[in-house]
Protein backbone atom coordinates (compact mmCIF):
# COMPACT_ATOMS: atom_id res chain seq x y z
CA UNK A 1 0.00 0.00 0.00
CA UNK A 2 1.40 3.65 -1.40
CA UNK A 3 0.47 6.68 0.32
CA UNK A 4 0.02 10.33 -1.10
CA UNK A 5 -0.02 13.87 -0.36
CA UNK A 6 -3.60 15.35 -0.26
CA UNK A 7 -1.91 18.88 -1.64
CA UNK A 8 0.28 17.18 -4.05
CA UNK A 9 -0.87 13.74 -5.30
CA UNK A 10 3.26 13.47 -7.67
CA UNK A 11 4.25 12.80 -3.91
CA UNK A 12 3.81 8.87 -3.51
CA UNK A 13 5.36 6.92 -0.57
CA UNK A 14 5.68 3.30 1.08
CA UNK A 15 4.02 3.01 4.55
CA UNK A 16 6.79 2.71 6.10
CA UNK A 17 8.21 6.34 4.67
CA UNK A 18 5.14 7.65 5.00
CA UNK A 19 5.46 6.40 8.86
CA UNK A 20 8.39 7.73 9.34
CA UNK A 21 7.83 10.96 7.49
CA UNK A 22 4.70 11.79 9.89
CA UNK A 23 3.91 14.70 6.95
CA UNK A 24 4.20 15.13 3.33
CA UNK A 25 7.22 17.55 2.34
CA UNK A 26 4.54 19.84 1.11
CA UNK A 27 3.25 19.94 4.37
CA UNK A 28 -0.18 17.85 3.02
CA UNK A 29 -1.81 14.98 4.70
CA UNK A 30 -0.48 11.16 3.37
CA UNK A 31 -3.48 9.35 2.43
CA UNK A 32 -3.91 5.53 1.53
CA UNK A 33 -3.92 5.37 -2.66
CA UNK A 34 -6.74 3.11 -2.50
CA UNK A 35 -9.52 1.92 0.51
CA UNK A 36 -9.79 -1.76 0.85
CA UNK A 37 -13.09 -3.03 1.13
CA UNK A 38 -13.66 -5.50 3.99
CA UNK A 39 -15.32 -8.72 4.06
CA UNK A 40 -17.65 -7.36 6.96
CA UNK A 41 -20.06 -10.86 7.03
CA UNK A 42 -16.91 -12.77 7.58
CA UNK A 43 -15.52 -10.88 10.09
CA UNK A 44 -18.64 -10.45 12.28
CA UNK A 45 -19.24 -14.12 11.66
CA UNK A 46 -17.53 -15.69 14.19
CA UNK A 47 -15.95 -14.23 17.95
CA UNK A 48 -12.71 -12.49 17.60
CA UNK A 49 -10.64 -10.73 20.20
CA UNK A 50 -9.16 -7.02 19.64
CA UNK A 51 -6.08 -7.27 18.81
CA UNK A 52 -7.49 -10.14 15.67
CA UNK A 53 -9.84 -7.77 14.41
CA UNK A 54 -6.94 -4.70 14.60
CA UNK A 55 -4.88 -7.00 12.34
CA UNK A 56 -8.33 -7.71 10.09
CA UNK A 57 -8.63 -3.86 9.39
CA UNK A 58 -4.94 -2.56 9.44
CA UNK A 59 -3.17 -5.44 7.54
CA UNK A 60 -3.87 -4.35 4.04
CA UNK A 61 -2.80 -0.63 5.00
CA UNK A 62 0.76 -2.12 6.38
CA UNK A 63 0.89 -3.88 3.00
CA UNK A 64 4.17 -5.98 2.54
CA UNK A 65 6.15 -3.60 5.11
CA UNK A 66 5.28 -6.16 8.03
CA UNK A 67 4.54 -9.90 7.49
CA UNK A 68 1.67 -11.15 9.69
CA UNK A 69 4.19 -13.02 12.50
CA UNK A 70 5.31 -9.71 13.13
CA UNK A 71 1.67 -7.57 13.11
CA UNK A 72 0.10 -9.89 14.96
CA UNK A 73 2.36 -9.96 18.05
CA UNK A 74 2.52 -6.16 17.53
CA UNK A 75 -1.40 -5.49 18.10
CA UNK A 76 -1.63 -8.15 20.86
CA UNK A 77 1.23 -6.01 22.96
CA UNK A 78 -0.34 -2.54 21.94
CA UNK A 79 -3.82 -3.57 22.96
CA UNK A 80 -3.65 -5.12 26.18
CA UNK A 81 -6.36 -3.38 27.39
CA UNK A 82 -10.51 -3.56 27.47
CA UNK A 83 -12.41 -1.13 25.48
CA UNK A 84 -15.85 -1.97 26.77
CA UNK A 85 -19.27 -1.25 25.03
CA UNK A 86 -21.82 -0.02 28.38
CA UNK A 87 -25.17 0.04 27.87
CA UNK A 88 -26.68 3.78 29.71
CA UNK A 89 -30.18 3.70 28.21
CA UNK A 90 -32.44 1.57 25.71
CA UNK A 91 -30.24 1.77 22.11
CA UNK A 92 -27.56 4.20 23.61
CA UNK A 93 -24.09 3.39 24.64
CA UNK A 94 -20.75 4.71 26.04
CA UNK A 95 -17.41 3.31 23.97
CA UNK A 96 -14.98 3.69 27.00
CA UNK A 97 -11.50 4.15 25.41
CA UNK A 98 -10.13 5.00 28.76
CA UNK A 99 -8.52 1.72 29.72
CA UNK A 100 -5.15 1.93 28.28
CA UNK A 101 -2.43 2.91 30.56
CA UNK A 102 -2.83 7.09 30.06
CA UNK A 103 -6.82 6.88 30.89
CA UNK A 104 -7.36 8.35 27.64
CA UNK A 105 -8.52 7.18 24.03
CA UNK A 106 -5.10 8.31 22.21
CA UNK A 107 -3.42 5.12 24.17
CA UNK A 108 -4.70 2.79 21.19
CA UNK A 109 -3.13 4.99 18.12
CA UNK A 110 0.14 5.64 20.06
CA UNK A 111 0.44 2.42 21.23
CA UNK A 112 0.15 1.52 17.91
CA UNK A 113 2.04 3.85 16.22
CA UNK A 114 5.25 3.42 18.52
CA UNK A 115 5.00 -0.12 17.69
CA UNK A 116 4.99 -0.12 14.34
CA UNK A 117 7.90 3.01 14.10
CA UNK A 118 10.18 0.48 15.75
CA UNK A 119 9.65 -2.29 13.53
CA UNK A 120 10.16 -0.73 10.56
CA UNK A 121 13.23 1.96 11.33
CA UNK A 122 16.76 1.48 12.19
CA UNK A 123 17.20 5.11 12.25
CA UNK A 124 17.43 7.29 15.25
CA UNK A 125 14.31 9.85 15.61
CA UNK A 126 12.94 12.30 17.45
CA UNK A 127 9.24 11.99 17.53
CA UNK A 128 7.80 15.71 17.62
CA UNK A 129 4.37 16.27 19.02
CA UNK A 130 1.69 19.02 19.63
CA UNK A 131 -0.56 18.30 22.56
CA UNK A 132 -3.85 19.57 23.54
CA UNK A 133 -4.13 17.59 26.71
CA UNK A 134 -4.40 13.58 25.73
CA UNK A 135 -2.07 13.18 23.03
CA UNK A 136 1.03 14.10 25.00
CA UNK A 137 0.70 11.26 27.79
CA UNK A 138 -0.52 9.04 25.47
CA UNK A 139 2.98 9.27 22.73
CA UNK A 140 5.43 9.81 26.19
CA UNK A 141 3.86 6.50 27.55
CA UNK A 142 3.99 4.54 24.02
CA UNK A 143 7.33 5.29 23.31
CA UNK A 144 8.65 5.30 26.45
CA UNK A 145 12.30 3.62 26.63
CA UNK A 146 11.81 2.65 22.81
CA UNK A 147 15.45 2.67 21.34
CA UNK A 148 16.56 4.94 18.84
CA UNK A 149 13.79 7.40 19.72
CA UNK A 150 13.25 10.87 21.54
CA UNK A 151 10.06 12.42 22.33
CA UNK A 152 9.41 16.24 22.48
CA UNK A 153 6.05 17.40 23.10
CA UNK A 154 4.95 20.98 22.95
CA UNK A 155 1.75 21.74 25.11
CA UNK A 156 -0.01 24.94 25.51
CA UNK A 157 0.82 26.41 28.86
CA UNK A 158 -1.90 26.55 31.48
CA UNK A 159 -4.28 25.06 29.40
CA UNK A 160 -4.32 21.38 29.73
CA UNK A 161 -5.32 19.82 33.46
CA UNK A 162 -3.37 19.11 36.13
CA UNK A 163 -3.62 15.06 35.88
CA UNK A 164 -2.77 15.84 31.84
CA UNK A 165 0.72 18.13 32.65
CA UNK A 166 1.89 15.88 35.42
CA UNK A 167 1.54 12.86 32.85
CA UNK A 168 3.76 14.28 30.35
CA UNK A 169 6.11 16.42 32.29
CA UNK A 170 6.77 13.22 34.92
CA UNK A 171 7.96 10.89 32.38
CA UNK A 172 11.97 11.90 31.97
CA UNK A 173 14.37 8.99 29.97
CA UNK A 174 13.63 9.81 26.62
CA UNK A 175 10.51 12.13 26.99
CA UNK A 176 11.13 15.73 26.94
CA UNK A 177 8.14 18.32 27.78
CA UNK A 178 8.29 22.04 26.52
CA UNK A 179 5.83 24.54 28.31
CA UNK A 180 4.69 26.92 25.02
CA UNK A 181 3.55 30.22 26.19
CA UNK A 182 0.32 30.34 23.57
CA UNK A 183 -2.37 27.65 22.59
CA UNK A 184 -2.77 24.14 21.31
CA UNK A 185 -2.54 25.71 17.20
CA UNK A 186 0.14 27.72 18.17
CA UNK A 187 1.56 24.18 19.28
CA UNK A 188 0.89 22.55 16.00
CA UNK A 189 1.78 25.77 13.91
CA UNK A 190 5.18 25.00 15.34
CA UNK A 191 5.52 21.11 14.82
CA UNK A 192 4.49 21.81 11.51
CA UNK A 193 7.16 24.48 10.33
CA UNK A 194 9.48 22.15 12.20
CA UNK A 195 8.98 19.78 9.45
CA UNK A 196 9.20 22.37 6.99
CA UNK A 197 13.26 22.74 7.83
CA UNK A 198 15.33 21.08 5.83
CA UNK A 199 18.74 22.41 7.42
CA UNK A 200 17.08 21.23 11.04
CA UNK A 201 16.05 17.88 9.62
CA UNK A 202 19.20 17.14 8.64
CA UNK A 203 20.76 17.77 12.07
CA UNK A 204 17.75 15.75 13.83
CA UNK A 205 15.61 13.61 12.07
CA UNK A 206 12.08 14.37 12.76
CA UNK A 207 8.71 12.29 12.62
CA UNK A 208 5.61 12.94 14.24
CA UNK A 209 3.09 11.37 16.24
CA UNK A 210 0.08 13.88 16.16
CA UNK A 211 -3.03 12.44 14.32
CA UNK A 212 -1.49 14.13 11.02
CA UNK A 213 0.67 10.52 11.24
CA UNK A 214 -0.88 7.59 9.45
CA UNK A 215 0.45 5.29 12.49
CA UNK A 216 -2.08 7.69 14.79
CA UNK A 217 -4.82 8.17 12.44
CA UNK A 218 -5.71 4.77 10.84
CA UNK A 219 -5.24 2.60 14.17
CA UNK A 220 -8.26 4.55 15.70
CA UNK A 221 -10.52 3.06 13.23
CA UNK A 222 -10.04 -0.29 15.22
CA UNK A 223 -12.21 0.79 18.00
CA UNK A 224 -15.13 1.71 15.30
CA UNK A 225 -15.02 -1.68 14.08
CA UNK A 226 -15.03 -3.43 17.52
CA UNK A 227 -18.23 -1.41 18.89
CA UNK A 228 -20.21 -1.78 15.06
CA UNK A 229 -19.69 -5.41 15.78
CA UNK A 230 -21.30 -5.71 18.77
CA UNK A 231 -24.54 -4.39 16.97
CA UNK A 232 -26.98 -5.80 15.20
CA UNK A 233 -27.49 -2.82 13.57
CA UNK A 234 -26.27 -0.08 11.78
CA UNK A 235 -24.90 2.48 13.98
CA UNK A 236 -24.30 6.30 14.33
CA UNK A 237 -21.27 7.23 16.66
CA UNK A 238 -21.04 10.43 18.26
CA UNK A 239 -17.30 11.59 18.66
CA UNK A 240 -16.08 13.94 20.99
CA UNK A 241 -14.15 16.04 18.17
CA UNK A 242 -10.99 18.83 18.33
CA UNK A 243 -8.31 17.96 15.72
CA UNK A 244 -10.71 15.50 13.65
CA UNK A 245 -8.72 12.87 13.58
CA UNK A 246 -10.87 10.40 15.28
CA UNK A 247 -13.51 11.25 12.89
CA UNK A 248 -11.56 11.11 10.04
CA UNK A 249 -10.47 7.41 11.10
CA UNK A 250 -14.44 6.35 11.47
CA UNK A 251 -15.29 7.97 8.48
CA UNK A 252 -12.26 5.72 6.93
CA UNK A 253 -13.90 2.43 8.33
CA UNK A 254 -17.21 3.76 6.67
CA UNK A 255 -15.51 3.89 3.24
CA UNK A 256 -13.95 0.06 3.85
CA UNK A 257 -17.83 -0.76 4.01
CA UNK A 258 -18.76 -1.40 7.41
CA UNK A 259 -22.00 -0.32 7.78
CA UNK A 260 -21.84 3.01 10.26
CA UNK A 261 -24.76 5.81 9.87
CA UNK A 262 -23.71 8.95 9.61
CA UNK A 263 -21.22 10.58 12.34
CA UNK A 264 -21.96 13.08 14.53
CA UNK A 265 -18.93 15.55 15.71
CA UNK A 266 -19.36 17.56 18.91
CA UNK A 267 -17.50 20.49 19.90
CA UNK A 268 -17.42 22.55 22.27
CA UNK A 269 -17.06 26.85 21.81
CA UNK A 270 -14.56 25.63 18.71
CA UNK A 271 -16.96 25.24 16.41
CA UNK A 272 -15.39 26.02 13.37
CA UNK A 273 -16.51 22.69 11.56
CA UNK A 274 -19.87 22.83 12.61
CA UNK A 275 -19.85 25.95 11.15
CA UNK A 276 -18.16 24.72 8.53
CA UNK A 277 -20.60 21.92 7.97
CA UNK A 278 -23.77 24.59 8.07
CA UNK A 279 -22.04 27.40 5.69
CA UNK A 280 -20.05 25.03 3.19
CA UNK A 281 -16.68 27.66 3.90
CA UNK A 282 -14.26 26.92 6.41
CA UNK A 283 -12.72 29.73 8.35
CA UNK A 284 -9.96 28.89 10.67
CA UNK A 285 -10.50 30.79 14.17
CA UNK A 286 -8.15 31.28 17.32
CA UNK A 287 -8.77 28.64 19.57
CA UNK A 288 -10.10 29.21 22.96
CA UNK A 289 -9.96 27.92 26.09
CA UNK A 290 -12.80 25.52 27.34
CA UNK A 291 -13.46 22.81 30.93
CA UNK A 292 -13.25 20.71 27.47
CA UNK A 293 -9.65 21.05 26.68
CA UNK A 294 -8.95 18.15 24.53
CA UNK A 295 -11.10 19.84 22.22
CA UNK A 296 -9.74 23.38 22.41
CA UNK A 297 -8.53 23.61 18.04
CA UNK A 298 -9.22 26.04 15.74
CA UNK A 299 -7.93 24.86 12.85
CA UNK A 300 -8.34 20.68 12.76
CA UNK A 301 -5.59 19.14 10.94
CA UNK A 302 -7.92 16.46 9.60
CA UNK A 303 -10.03 18.73 7.86
CA UNK A 304 -8.60 17.58 3.87
CA UNK A 305 -8.67 13.72 4.98
CA UNK A 306 -12.40 13.77 5.87
CA UNK A 307 -12.95 15.66 2.36
CA UNK A 308 -10.87 13.24 0.52
CA UNK A 309 -13.19 10.63 2.52
CA UNK A 310 -16.44 12.40 1.24
CA UNK A 311 -14.92 12.69 -2.50
CA UNK A 312 -14.37 16.67 -1.90
CA UNK A 313 -17.81 16.94 -2.21
CA UNK A 314 -19.60 18.96 0.28
CA UNK A 315 -23.29 17.11 -0.22
CA UNK A 316 -21.08 13.89 0.81
CA UNK A 317 -19.77 15.29 3.17
CA UNK A 318 -23.34 16.81 5.17
CA UNK A 319 -24.64 13.46 4.40
CA UNK A 320 -21.95 11.84 6.21
CA UNK A 321 -21.07 13.99 9.21
CA UNK A 322 -23.35 16.44 11.45
CA UNK A 323 -22.13 18.78 13.61
CA UNK A 324 -23.05 19.76 17.36
CA UNK A 325 -21.96 22.54 19.39
CA UNK A 326 -21.81 22.71 23.09
CA UNK A 327 -20.93 25.92 25.70
CA UNK A 328 -19.10 25.35 28.83
CA UNK A 329 -21.99 25.90 31.74
CA UNK A 330 -24.14 23.51 29.23
CA UNK A 331 -21.18 20.97 29.33
CA UNK A 332 -20.95 21.01 33.26
CA UNK A 333 -24.77 21.32 32.98
CA UNK A 334 -25.25 17.92 31.31
CA UNK A 335 -22.44 15.75 33.13
CA UNK A 336 -24.59 16.11 36.25
CA UNK A 337 -28.05 15.06 34.22
CA UNK A 338 -25.34 12.03 33.33
CA UNK A 339 -25.05 11.53 36.35
CA UNK A 340 -28.60 11.64 38.06
CA UNK A 341 -30.10 9.89 34.75
CA UNK A 342 -27.71 7.08 33.99
CA UNK A 343 -25.44 6.67 37.42
CA UNK A 344 -22.52 7.58 35.27
CA UNK A 345 -19.33 9.93 35.79
CA UNK A 346 -18.26 11.57 32.10
CA UNK A 347 -15.33 13.38 31.16
CA UNK A 348 -16.49 17.39 29.87
CA UNK A 349 -15.35 15.66 26.59
CA UNK A 350 -17.45 12.41 27.05
CA UNK A 351 -20.21 14.66 28.25
CA UNK A 352 -20.29 16.80 24.80
CA UNK A 353 -21.12 14.01 23.29
CA UNK A 354 -23.57 12.47 25.16
CA UNK A 355 -25.52 15.52 24.62
CA UNK A 356 -24.97 15.46 21.47
CA UNK A 357 -26.82 11.58 21.29
CA UNK A 358 -29.64 12.45 23.64
CA UNK A 359 -30.32 15.85 21.51
CA UNK A 360 -29.90 13.78 18.23
CA UNK A 361 -32.61 10.88 19.29
CA UNK A 362 -34.82 13.73 20.78
CA UNK A 363 -35.03 15.59 17.38
CA UNK A 364 -34.96 12.66 14.60
CA UNK A 365 -36.69 9.55 13.99
CA UNK A 366 -33.54 7.23 14.26
CA UNK A 367 -34.54 4.04 16.14
CA UNK A 368 -30.66 2.74 15.41
CA UNK A 369 -28.53 2.31 18.18
CA UNK A 370 -25.61 5.60 19.34
CA UNK A 371 -22.53 5.16 20.49
CA UNK A 372 -20.76 7.71 22.22
CA UNK A 373 -16.99 7.61 22.67
CA UNK A 374 -16.28 8.49 26.20
CA UNK A 375 -12.53 9.89 25.24
CA UNK A 376 -11.31 10.26 28.67
CA UNK A 377 -11.94 8.83 31.60
CA UNK A 378 -13.87 11.15 34.51
CA UNK A 379 -10.94 11.43 37.13
CA UNK A 380 -7.92 13.47 34.53
CA UNK A 381 -10.96 16.19 35.43
CA UNK A 382 -11.61 15.77 38.35
CA UNK A 383 -11.86 18.71 39.67
CA UNK A 384 -14.70 19.40 36.79
CA UNK A 385 -16.61 16.60 37.31
CA UNK A 386 -16.83 17.08 41.20
CA UNK A 387 -17.95 20.79 40.77
CA UNK A 388 -20.65 19.45 37.87
CA UNK A 389 -21.96 16.47 40.20
CA UNK A 390 -20.84 16.51 44.16
CA UNK A 391 -18.98 13.57 43.01
CA UNK A 392 -14.83 12.95 43.12
CA UNK A 393 -13.88 10.24 40.53
CA UNK A 394 -11.85 7.67 41.80
CA UNK A 395 -8.52 7.61 40.51
CA UNK A 396 -7.63 4.75 38.55
CA UNK A 397 -4.31 2.81 39.15
CA UNK A 398 -2.93 4.36 35.86
CA UNK A 399 -3.33 7.77 37.20
CA UNK A 400 -2.24 7.65 40.88
CA UNK A 401 1.87 6.94 39.80
CA UNK A 402 2.25 10.79 38.15
CA UNK A 403 0.99 12.91 40.92
CA UNK A 404 3.61 12.95 43.52
CA UNK A 405 6.19 13.26 40.23
CA UNK A 406 8.18 16.39 40.10
CA UNK A 407 6.98 18.40 37.07
CA UNK A 408 10.02 19.19 34.83
CA UNK A 409 9.28 20.99 31.51
CA UNK A 410 11.00 23.93 29.76
CA UNK A 411 9.22 26.75 29.44
CA UNK A 412 9.72 28.89 25.67
CA UNK A 413 7.55 31.41 23.80
CA UNK A 414 5.40 30.34 20.93
CA UNK A 415 8.05 31.37 18.39
CA UNK A 416 9.76 29.01 15.83
CA UNK A 417 13.08 30.59 16.56
CA UNK A 418 12.56 29.38 20.08
CA UNK A 419 11.78 25.94 19.61
CA UNK A 420 14.38 25.59 16.74
CA UNK A 421 16.98 26.72 19.13
CA UNK A 422 15.99 24.17 21.57
CA UNK A 423 15.53 21.23 19.27
CA UNK A 424 19.28 22.61 17.74
CA UNK A 425 20.89 22.81 21.02
CA UNK A 426 19.89 18.81 22.02
CA UNK A 427 19.95 17.08 19.29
Amino acid sequence: MNYYSLTDPSIVRTFDRALRDGIAPDRGLYFPERIPVLDWSRIVSKPRSLPDLAFEILRPYVGSTLDETVLRPLLLDALDFDIPLVQLDEGLHVLELFHGPTAAFKDVGARIMARLLAKTTTERLTVLVATSGDTGSAVAQGFLDVPGIDVVILYPSGRISHIQEQQLTTVGRNIRALEVQGNFDDCQALVKQAFMDDGLKQKRALTSANSINIGRWIPQAIYYAWAAKQCAAPVHFVVPSGNFGNVAAGMLLQNMGVPILPFIAATNANDGMASYLKSGVFEPKLSVATCANAMDVGDPSNRPRIEALCENSFQVLQSRLLGYTMQDQATRDFMQLAHEKWGYLACPHTAIALAAAHDFRAKSATNGPLIALATAHPAKFGQTVEQATGVEPELPNSLRGCLDKKKTSTVIPASYKALRDYLWATA
